[in-house]
This record gives structure tokens, sequence and C-alpha cells, in this order.
């Protein structure tokens, strides 16, 4: 064997025995990732789906529904449920928000399922020609079965859009299923005639990814974040099927009014419940969200206006767009928090910014009460608390609303 014959195998074998040790330097790197938690220091450091999530495929009358679960139901808890908007899915739409570490500090007592819509997963392949889609109601129909087949009794949902809107139709439909309902950027109407008429004409104009970039952000949003806009933009164009995302979009344009009412001011619970039988009345404890330069803020307001004023709070964030669940996170989950508490389930955590002022016990409690109590009696002690820790502890520099002090107390409106 001559000299470079003996160099050229030692040179080998160095580089085979770097790249080993590398790689065991990197196995042994990921074990301390996931063990030492305390150490991270990135909100975002965590992937919320590395964590005891697995995916289902699940039957409906309407079609195949894909949902992710992290963790099982734990006990009378319900059951975090999310649905996405329109040219998003469970990771673009959701991942920020349950990644951040104020929100896995309150998850971590529930368990979660995000849905993706018929088709809206990434990778899913095309429908076949002359697949017809689910209506939004059908959509609001597939749910029944998802709870069923994860042995799901009651949800708490967090709904973005087009996925407010179903959650608010399965609320509406089954309000023993629903506890309580997050709802960012809703419209609870249907398309009106001049929308529809510029849907059209935009049609012809622009592809399907500007017409879904412009239903999630405004102009100047467009203009002015490019970062936001740009990895929101890839994502709606490279990572959903095209013909699939375009089938959604058409069922939500085509929508009908959820014909909500807000009951007369006045009125007993019994004529209450008596109207509920002729009149639609969203019965369970709701959060509206909505960035102030959002698209969707009058959709919200009007939204809003329907709802029964001492079951609905309105968040209106500042120095926030289309997607508040994206922006501002932290928000987000501090007023999620401080919602949970107001339907009796009160999460001991540690919120970062908080430290001081949080109670160092990672437990969670349930309130001694019925569910009947909870959703009826909402002026309670504990949900005055919440209603008000909302306004006080997201202000930070902002101003926020407080509860009318009048006899019929108007629906709480915050600004943070």
């Amino acid at each position: 064997m001559t000299r470079e014959e003996v160099e050229r195998k030692r040179g080998r074998g160095g580089v085979s025995a770097e790249v080993h040790s590398i790689r065991k330097m990197d196995e042994l790197q990921d074990v301390q990732l996931t063990e030492i938690k305390p150490l991270l220091t990135s909100k975002n450091a965590r992937n919320f789906q590395d964590f005891d999530c697995q995916e289902h495929d699940i039957e409906t009358p309407h079609g195949v529904l894909h949902v992710t679960m992290r963790g099982v139901p734990k006990g009378n808890r319900p059951v975090i449920l999310t649905y996405h908007d329109i040219g998003l899915n469970r990771d673009p739409c959701f991942n920020t928000l349950f990644n951040y570490e104020d929100m896995q500090e309150i998850t971590q007592h529930f368990a979660v399922v995000h849905v993706d819509a018929p088709g809206q997963q990434e990778g899913a392949p095309p429908f076949p020609s002359g697949y017809h889609y689910p209506t939004m109601d059908e959509l609001a129909e597939m749910l029944p079965s998802v709870m069923t087949q994860l042995k799901i009794n009651s949800v708490i949902g967090i709904g973005v859009g087009a996925g407010a809107y179903v959650l608010t139709l399965f609320a509406l439909n089954n309000p023993s299923f629903v506890e309580g309902l997050v709802l960012i950027n809703v419209d609870p109407c249907a398309e009106g005639w001049i929308d529809w008429a510029a849907s059209k004409l935009s049609g012809w104009t622009s592809n399907l990814v500007d017409i879904v970039m412009a239903h999630h952000f405004s102009t100047d949003e467009l203009t002015e974040n490019q970062e936001l806009i740009q990895t929101y933009r890839l994502h709606i164009a490279q990572d959903i099927n095209q013909d699939n995302l375009a089938l959604f979009c058409g069922s939500y344009q085509y929508r009908r009014d959820l014909e909500i009412e807000r009951p007369i001011v006045g009125l007993n619970e019994d004529t209450v419940n008596t109207l509920t039988c002729s009149v639609r009345l969203l019965q369970v404890p709701a959060l509206l969200v909505v960035g102030d330069t959002s698209p969707a803020v009058e959709a919200v307001v009007e939204c809003n206006s329907r709802l029964i004023t001492t079951k609905t709070t309105l968040l209106k964030m500042a120095d926030c767009g289309g997607l508040p669940q994206v922006v501002q996170p932290g928000k987000l989950a501090e007023a999620f928090k401080y919602f949970v508490q107001g339907m009796g389930y009160i999460p001991y955590v540690l919120l970062s910014h908080l430290s001081n002022e949080s109670v160092p016990s990672a437990g969670m409690t349930r309130l001694a009460r019925s569910r009947t109590t909870s959703s009826s009696s909402i002026t309670s002690m504990e949900s005055s608390r919440s209603r008000n820790n909302i306004s006080s502890l997201l202000e930070g520099n902002a101003t926020a609303g407080t509860l009318d002090s009048q006899v019929a107390p108007q629906t709480m409106e915050v600004s943070c």
C-alpha cells in the first residue's frame, strides 16, 4: 500500500469519526433541549406539535376530517378545540399562540384538538372532479363526530374567521357541547351583494392568493409588515392545495347569515328560554377578538351587537392587524386565561410578566358549581373578577373599557 493510499484511508476514517462525534453531540443536545425546559429562553423554542400529539382522520356524515390531538381529556374539564380560517391550517394559524410560554402554562391542564377543514391540511390530496365541498352548516355538523370519536364531552372553542363562523354554528346547534368560545375576526353576516360583486370583479383580475391575503390583512398591513406578509403569502401559495382552497373559500363566500339576536333588555330568564325556541341566541360565554387595523373590525362589532351583553367581551388589540393570535400572542394568552377563569376553571399558573402577582402553583381547581349555574350566573364573583382582570391586566399603556354600572350592563369592550 502506498503512502498516498494510507493517507487517503486515514483521512476518510478521520472524517467518519468526526461526523460520528458530531452526531453524538447533536443527539445529546436534543435530549438536553427536551428535558431541561427551564433553560429555554425563546418563547417559540418548544414546538407545540412535538409533544404527545396524535393525528386522526375521522369519518363524518359529510366526509373525512383531519384532526390533531394533544393530550387526553382530563376529568370533567373541556377540551380546547381550534378551527382555522381560509388559507390557513393548524400550524400557521395557531402555532405561534400555542407555542407561547404563557399559553403552554395554561394548556398543560387541557387536552387540545386542532381541526383542519376538509382538504386544507398540508399535503392533502386534491378532491376528485365534481366533488361537493361541505357548506358551512355541514362543516359545523361534522364536529359532533369528532367529539364522539375522541371521547370528548365538551369544548372551549377557539376559531378564526371562517373557523369562528363554524364554531359559532356548532355552539348554536349544540349548546350542551360548548362551554365557551373565543372568536377571532368572526363575521356573523352573509356576504352582501356588493361584497359578492366585488369578489367576482376581483376574481377576474386577481389570483386566489391575493384574494385570501386581502381577507386576512388590511391595505396598510400588506405594505408595511413585509416579513409577515411574505411568510403567509408563501404558505397560502405553496403549502395548501389551491383547488381545495378554492372550494373552502367558495363555501365561506356563500355562507348564510347566522341570524343571532340579542334578547330585549329586562326579560326574565323564563322568557329568554321561551324566545330561544323562535330566535337564535348564543347562550355560551364569548370572547370576541379583533386587531384595531383588521379588515374584520366592522364584522366583529356587528357580531358583538347581536350577543347577550352579560356573556360577551369584545377585545380590540392596538397595533395589531388581521392575525392577533400571531402578532400579539401574549395578550391573547392572558385574555384566554381570564376567560377560562370566568367559566369556573381557575388556572393558578405563572405568567411570565406577572410572576410577582401569580399564585406559584401549577394546579387547576374546578369551582363547585354546575355548568348550568356557570352559564346562567355570569355576573358571579368569579366571572366579574375575570372580566375586570382582562381590562386591568391587559391594558398596559392603553385605556380599557369597564362594565356599565346601570342595571342592564352593556357588553364589555376592552382595548389593549
